[in-house]
């Protein structure tokens, strides 16, 4: 085997560990605004900020050797586009629910249509299972990931409800092979040659 450049044997990151679905009180690390071409959101970065999960992203974060890291306390809250339509009415309600979970949160604190005021302010989050697709290698998976916002007061008194388990959409049916296992115990491995090993 030829040397490549780069070779420093070091340990790889485990597997991470998942926040368990259910309510937390959460700090507003940074708010902005992410237009895309379906649309546009107000992406909310956070930590939790109380309890035995306190600092559970920047310790995920911190604790991630991979290049492709990325903060994993977010919120995609989708900015209406006022265009009369059902949906747009239920991403409305999504919209004035959030913003009332902040306000609710932080005494003293109304919302001004400048997403860089919640930085700094406090919210309960709620997270729920989901089953996830990596679009490489088409592999799934469950993961948590924060639903609603919901007020501190709300999450410190249990007045929640963890949302159903979220599996994908449109799954493809596991199918049975359509072949008979092999039961031959004397197959040799490619590896093995016919000496001892």
């Amino acid at each position: 085997m030829r040397p490549f450049n780069g070779y420093k044997p070091q340990k790889q990151g485990g597997t991470r560990e998942i926040l368990p679905a259910g309510g937390y009180i959460a700090k507003i690390l940074n708010a902005e605004e992410k237009n895309y071409t379906w649309g546009n959101v107000l992406l909310i970065s956070f930590d939790i900020a109380e309890g035995e999960h306190a600092g559970f992203f920047n310790a995920d974060y911190q604790n991630n050797t991979n290049e492709d890291r990325r903060w994993r306390g977010t919120f995609w809250l989708h900015i209406p586009k006022d265009d009369g339509s059902e949906k747009d009415g239920w991403t409305k309600n999504t919209f004035n629910g959030a913003i009332w979970a902040i306000e609710e949160s932080n005494p003293g604190y109304a919302w001004n249509w400048d997403e860089k005021t919640l930085k700094d302010k406090m919210v309960g989050v709620l997270f729920r299972n989901e089953e996830w697709r990596s679009s490489n290698t088409g592999n799934t998976g469950w993961d948590t990931k924060c639903c609603k916002l919901e007020s501190i007061e709300d999450i410190r008194n249990g007045k929640f409800k963890i949302p159903k388990d979220k599996p994908l959409a449109n799954k493809p049916v596991q199918s049975e092979p359509d072949f008979a296992p092999v039961e031959d115990n004397d197959t040799k491995l490619p590896w093995e040659t016919d000496g001892a090993l």
